[in-house]
């Protein structure tokens, strides 16, 4: 083995080695230096669950409550163009397409119709906008052009999602009367971070967890997290912030001067509402897999004290997922803590952040009219 093959493998082994322990270390605590979680079982924690979805967006899909096999059929078949591609099986990409146009042609109506009546005007242009992207998509194939492919295939998601989000009705489930004194986001919201090292953008999610979500997105109302630093970065896995100045770990709410604690709050795929205050390892759900997964790089989730479930406030973190260092099933934070939001745009930004950057603003750019105050 040659120096430069040699170090590369060193190099190699000696981040392996040290995400490993990492992950050790970060099941133990996430907001403040003396907030500790008892291990998890090995046993529990490092069962593989099959693949993962590590793209936030198409994550934030499948959790939007709905209930319609065509849309999720041809969301399927779109998706799939990506995996696809990354093999050249220009074949199966091929297939993909079909697919696709199969959907747009024999459940076009079905499409339009399941949303409501007083939106099936936007859905019709939607729908007709599709088909008219999927019809690209043949050519490009031919010329092997997947760069534009890609494009493409980015604007059909982004019509999907807005079909799917106009096929909601409704709130789907209420929230505990005991944390009706909480904010809660009944939908979602996008917000803004501008950080020294440039722009965040993210995606909050309020149907798999408003109260989670409804804090955050007050707190950043309130402009709690301008001027911050992020107090915890770990290389490969965390970015936190939140922590404001002086000896309180969160927020102090000024109408009754105490601390505003947060529960955890984790919805399970399949389920009709959240699991709140006890871990999915404590309430014996120990294969089953948040609707809000950490799979995604960029994935937002409350801080809390190791030992209360419910001591959550405004410290947040950002997981820095790494594919090959945790492959699904070995993640020891999903069901431990609450995420609430995906980063969408920005991976490079987070990326470079570190303990020496900071927020100099936070805003609500779109979504704002789904936060509920108590």
């Amino acid at each position: 083995m040659n120096q430069t093959k040699l170090f590369k493998w060193y190099k190699q082994f000696l981040k392996t080695s040290f995400t490993l322990l990492l992950l050790v270390v970060l099941s133990f605590s996430f907001c403040g230096q003396g907030w500790l979680t008892a291990q998890a079982d090995p046993r529990k924690s490092v069962l593989a669950q099959g693949d993962a979805i590590l793209d936030p967006e198409a994550i934030l899909r499948y959790a939007l409550p709905i209930n319609n096999q065509n849309v999720r059929n041809l969301q399927a078949s779109v998706e799939q163009i990506a995996y696809d591609l990354r093999t050249k099986r220009w074949s199966a990409v091929s297939k993909d397409i079909k697919d696709a146009a199969f959907n747009l042609s024999f459940h076009r109506d079905d499409l339009i119709n399941a949303v409501p009546e007083e939106d099936q005007s936007k859905a019709m242009s939607l729908v007709d906008e599709i088909k008219k992207e999927v019809d690209l998509l043949p050519e490009l194939v031919t010329k092997k052009d997947k760069e534009q492919i890609l494009a493409v295939r980015k604007q059909i998601l982004a019509h999907v999602s807005a079909i799917e989000e106009l096929m909601v009705t409704g709130f789907p489930f209420e929230v505990p009367a005991e944390y009706s004194n909480l904010p809660q986001l009944k939908g979602r919201a996008t917000v803004e971070l501008e950080t020294t090292k440039g722009l965040l953008t993210v995606v909050v999610d309020g149907y798999s967890a408003p109260v989670n979500a409804g804090n955050f997105v007050d707190l950043v109302q309130r402009k709690f997290y301008d001027g911050l630093n992020f107090i915890r970065a770990e290389e490969f896995y965390v970015l936190q912030t939140g922590d404001p100045e002086g000896d309180t770990d969160g927020f102090i709410d000024p109408k009754t001067n105490q601390y505003r604690a947060i529960p955890l709050e984790v919805l399970v795929q399949g389920q009709s509402a959240p699991i709140y205050g006890i871990t999915l390892e404590d309430a014996g759900l120990y294969l089953e897999q948040p609707a809000l997964p950490f799979n995604a790089y960029g994935a937002l989730a409350l801080a809390r004290p190791g030992d209360d479930p419910n001591g959550g406030s405004s410290q947040v973190f950002f997981f820095k997922f790494d594919r090959e260092l945790t492959p699904p099933g070995y993640n020891v934070l999903d069901g431990r803590y609450s995420v609430f939001g995906y980063l969408v745009d920005g991976d490079d930004v987070l990326d470079q952040l570190t303990a020496e950057d900071q927020i100099i603003s936070a805003k609500v750019t779109k979504g704002l009219e789904n936060l509920v105050q108590p």
